[in-house]
C-alpha cells in the first residue's frame, strides 16, 4: 500500500472522528485507530509465510490430528449482518430478546449489535426454534458470524 493511500486514510479517521479503521488489500493490512484526542495510530501487519519445520527423529511424519470442535447444532444458521458487540437484552437489566429452545417468527428481533455507537437490531430471517446462541452477551462480532442456529 502506497504511502499515499495511508496519508488519505488517516485523515479520514481524523476527519470522520471514527475510533478505528482496518482496511485489508491481498496480503497487506492496515489498521488505523485514534488513541487521543486528535492522534492516529497506524499499525501495519506484514503478510505471514508458513515455514516448514523438520520432524524430529524417531517421530512419525504422519502430522497430528487437530482437537475436535463440538459441531455446530443443524439448522438455519442467522450470520452477524455487521461488525459490532452483541447484546441478548435491550437494556443491561431487561430479559434477553430469545432464550435457547425458544420459537421464532420471521422478523422477531433476536439481539442488538452496536457498532459505530448505534443500536442495530438484529431481526430473523427464519422462523423456527431457537436451536443454540453461538455468542456471550457484551462479546464483540465479525461480519458473516454465525450468531443463532433455528431449527
Amino acid at each position: 500500500m502506497d504511502l499515499r493511500k495511508l496519508k488519505k486514510l488517516i485523515d479520514l479517521v481524523q476527519e470522520s472522528g471514527i475510533g478505528e479503521l482496518e482496511i485489508t488489500e491481498g496480503e497487506e493490512r492496515v489498521r488505523i485507530s485514534r488513541t487521543g484526542a486528535n492522534a492516529p495510530v497506524m499499525m501495519a501487519q506484514a503478510p505471514m509465510t508458513m515455514a516448514a519445520v523438520p520432524a524430529a527423529p524417531g517421530t512419525p511424519g504422519a502430522p497430528a490430528a487437530a482437537p475436535e470442535t463440538p459441531p455446530a447444532p443443524a439448522g438455519h444458521t442467522l450470520k452477524s449482518p455487521m461488525v459490532g458487540t452483541f447484546y441478548r437484552s435491550p437494556s443491561p437489566g431487561a430479559p434477553s430478546f430469545v432464550e435457547v429452545g425458544q420459537v421464532v417468527a420471521k422478523g422477531q428481533t433476536l439481539c442488538i449489535i452496536e457498532a459505530m455507537k448505534l443500536l442495530n437490531e438484529i431481526e430473523s430471517d427464519a422462523a423456527g426454534t431457537v436451536k443454540a446462541i453461538l455468542v456471550e452477551n457484551g462479546q464483540p462480532v465479525e461480519y458473516g458470524q454465525p450468531l443463532f442456529v433455528i431449527e
